[in-house]
């Protein structure tokens, strides 16, 4: 994940320790979603952090990109796929300049990163998804839910209806599941929401 886009020493910062985020392998919903077959072409893994998402579609011999700006999660990603014999590219880029990518994907993976911005920042980021992801393309986003038990305090949850809302225009939602994301102050998960869409034309109205 990358926090606070814009603002690269705070990101490195989250990564001086172990982020609540980071939890050493991928998240078992996107796990269970690359064991479907649902990542298909060219992978970018936006927010990739220290890459377990990313190695996780390089071990299914997918061409993947994993982008985010923190320095020493990426140093700590390519340690890993150094280590596992593992073939990814990771690239410094703020998640409000994928346009700068200059490229075309097939899939996008969002593992704790839209939930995390700004409503003004996610109207920039979601211009970049539509601009790195072609027609026709999946986006697989994963967030905090608003639904939460009454014992878990984590920030960002959303609602149905803000994904809804965001999502409206471009883009056709194709799955809308809950599910859990495991974090490390809550190691048997906290309720998430992972959704399957589709990059379609948008309407010029």
């Amino acid at each position: 994940m990358t926090a606070s886009p814009g603002r690269p020493d705070h990101v490195d910062l989250a990564f001086r320790g172990t982020p609540p985020w980071d939890i050493g392998r991928p998240q078992p919903a996107l796990l269970d979603l690359a064991g479907s077959g649902a990542l298909t072409g060219r992978v970018l893994d936006v927010g990739c952090g220290t890459g377990e998402h990313t190695l996780m579609a390089a071990a299914l011999g997918l061409d993947v990109t994993g982008v985010d700006m923190a320095d020493a999660a990426l140093r700590a990603a390519k340690a890993k796929a150094r280590e596992r014999a593992l073939r990814a590219r990771f690239l410094h880029c703020d998640v409000q300049a994928l346009t700068d990518l200059g490229e075309v994907f097939d899939t996008v993976l969002d593992s704790l990163v839209f939930h995390a911005l700004d409503d003004d920042v996610r109207t920039v980021y979601l211009a970049g998804l539509r601009a790195v992801l072609r027609p026709g393309g999946r986006l697989f986003l994963l967030g905090y839910s608003d639904r939460q038990p009454d014992h878990v305090r984590v920030p960002h949850g959303l609602t149905r209806e803000q994904i809804t809302d965001h999502f409206a225009d471009g883009w056709r939602i194709d799955s809308f599941d809950e599910v859990l994301s495991i974090a490390n102050p809550y190691p048997d998960g906290v309720a998430a929401w992972l959704v399957g869409l589709t990059r379609v034309p948008q309407s010029s109205s």
